[in-house]
């Protein structure tokens, strides 16, 4: 199985001008923790990622304005990504090695054409394999 068939295709995305209050609605209409932010909406090459954790962290806790402060001043970057012919193995190897619990998948040009969630390879593969993920992505640095 690769990439592209685990993968939810076409994730929103936004980018790092987005507020963080308008990529925290699109978490709640997508129903997401995780939205890759792009270049330009017209350029979807992959330069980070907010999760809803990026948010709390490093906006509210900080006291940041949520409705002003924009996606730039709060996302994980670079973004850790897997091309879409990679093997289902080679994308929770990538999960593991780097504890994420969601990485965004690229095409040929580089450009985001779907995401793979925990639960994308639950539903895919065995419980054993699965709980070595969670495991992994879970442990303590």
């Amino acid at each position: 199985m690769t990439a592209k068939e685990l993968m939810t295709p076409g994730p929103a995305c936004c980018t790092m001008e987005t507020s963080l209050q308008e990529v925290a609605r699109m978490m709640v209409q997508h129903d997401c923790g995780e939205i890759p932010v792009v270049e330009r909406q017209d350029v979807k090459r992959v330069v980070g990622v907010v999760t809803d954790r990026d948010i709390v962290c490093r906006a509210v806790a900080a006291g940041k304005d949520c409705a002003t402060a924009n996606v730039g001043t709060a996302m994980t970057s670079p973004a850790v990504t897997v091309k879409d012919g990679d093997s289902a193995d080679e994308v929770v190897r990538v999960m593991e090695s780097h504890q994420i619990r969601r990485v965004p998948v690229v095409n040929q040009d580089g450009e985001i054409c779907g995401i793979i969630a925990q639960a994308d390879i639950a539903r895919c593969d065995s419980r054993k394999d699965t709980g070595h993920l969670v495991r992994e992505v879970s442990a303590p640095r």
